[in-house]
């Protein structure tokens, strides 16, 4: 078989009102085989079912959530036992913050599967303490915290979109002072370089402008920031490419989002984008908030 062709296992899990559901309607319609609320017992047989079929089969993604009870406990020792055979098994963790997930399930009027007697927060307490080992080894983790349902199926169909061509890699700008991005493989900061918004002539302009990019770019210390970033990264990503890694998510951030991470992370982007096996999307979280 063809290496572009080789079946593709995807576990797609996380937190309950996370987005599951949206996530498995965006990979149907991007061509995968979706089945929902499989047991993880039956992962190994279904693998195996596929891995022998025709091409038709050639992209199943598996849903797994809490609901399966203590069948989902044993999920990740199943996982395992599919790559030590050999057989490529990816995981995408979906999470939220605890304002997100409340807001969802008061919206649908539904109680948290593993709330018990208690309140949802407790029961996405409790999912949280369930998850945290799965969640840390996941190969992709999407956080869905400020996305709605066109924005996360949008991101989905960026990721798995002929994923088997090339390595896939989301730049991403944000500010500091929103928050960390909790889906970021890595985490740059730019706030060494001198801040735009002191000059007053660039204050009111953003990264995406040249006087700014020409600003943050010229600064001491940038050019050697930025040529050892690369080099890091290259190394980062051609373990990540050896690990069957085939998405990464890299952050910079500076103290608002607006002029610092947006230039530097445009500029990395674009030298990133010279590698022909590598696919670049570039995201500005922030930008516009202030």
């Amino acid at each position: 078989m063809d290496a572009s062709n080789k079946p593709e296992l995807l576990v797609v899990t996380g937190m309950s009102g996370a987005g599951r559901s949206t996530t498995g309607n965006a990979l149907e319609d991007q061509g995968w085989h979706v089945i929902d609320n499989l047991p993880p017992q039956l992962l190994f047989p279904i693998s195996d079912l596929f891995s022998k079929s025709s091409e038709s089969l050639i992209k199943v993604a598996v849903v797994m959530d809490v609901r399966g009870g203590q069948f989902f406990a044993d999920l990740e020792q199943n996982i395992q036992k599919l790559r030590s055979h050999q057989i490529s098994v990816r995981v995408l963790f979906l999470e939220a913050n605890d304002a997100a997930l409340v807001r969802r399930f008061e919206s649908v009027r539904r109680p948290h599967p593993l709330q018990g007697e208690g309140t949802v927060l407790d029961g996405i307490a409790a999912e949280r303490t369930q998850l945290l080992s799965l969640r840390e080894t996941a190969d992709i983790v999407f956080d869905t915290s400020e996305s709605n349902v066109h924005e996360l199926t949008n991101r989905v169909a960026e990721a798995f979109a002929g994923q088997s061509k090339g390595f896939k890699v989301n730049l991403m700008s944000f500010g500091f002072k929103y928050g960390l991005p909790a889906d970021a493989d890595m985490v740059a900061d730019a706030r060494f370089i001198a801040n735009p918004h002191w000059q007053e002539s660039l204050r009111a302009k953003t990264g995406n402008d040249s006087e700014v990019s020409a600003y943050v770019l010229s600064q001491p210390g940038v050019k050697d920031f930025e040529e050892s970033y690369l080099a890091t990264l290259k190394i980062v990503l051609a373990g990540y490419r050896k690990e069957n890694k085939r998405f990464a998510t890299i952050a910079i951030g500076c103290t608002g989002g607006k002029h610092r991470s947006v230039a530097l992370t445009n500029e990395i982007a674009a030298r990133l984008a010279e590698d022909a096996d590598i696919r670049v999307a570039i995201s500005h979280r922030d930008l516009g908030r202030e």
